[in-house]
């Protein structure tokens, strides 16, 4: 099973940006589809945002489509989320999951249900102040 650890995030102004960082180990990472989870003090974890094996498939919650990126580089078993003009509603601790192996891209409703992820990282504080 793949461990995952995130990096990045801590406390920025309302407007700036920000990078997180998982750093994936003890699988094949290059194999699995990849995903950013959030969870806010009092709210449920929400899905924001998953890229596909190759790269070639992302998708996103509407509250960050525009200002957030996925992306990869699987030759340093990484994904990452860009993350711009931050809001304090994007305060959270945000997750990076591994789905695991899937062979075709799947639709958002499967990559948005966080029971479809197979491992977590611990998580990372970022906190948007105003």
């Amino acid at each position: 099973q793949v461990q995952l650890v995130e990096s990045g995030g801590g406390l920025v102004q309302t407007g700036e940006s920000t990078r997180l960082a998982c750093a994936a180990s003890g699988g094949t990472f290059s194999s699995y589809d990849m995903g950013w989870f959030r969870q806010a003090p009092g709210k449920e974890r929400e899905f924001v945002a998953a890229i596909t094996w190759t790269g070639g498939t992302t998708a996103y919650a509407d509250s960050v489509k525009g200002r957030f990126t996925i992306s990869r580089n699987n030759a340093k078993n990484t994904v990452y989320l860009q993350m711009n003009s931050l809001k304090p509603d994007d305060t959270a601790v945000y997750y990076c999951a591994a789905y695991g192996q899937l062979t075709y891209p799947r639709q958002y409703a499967y990559y948005s249900d966080s029971a479809r992820a197979r491992s977590w990282g611990q998580g990372t504080q970022v906190t948007v102040s105003s």
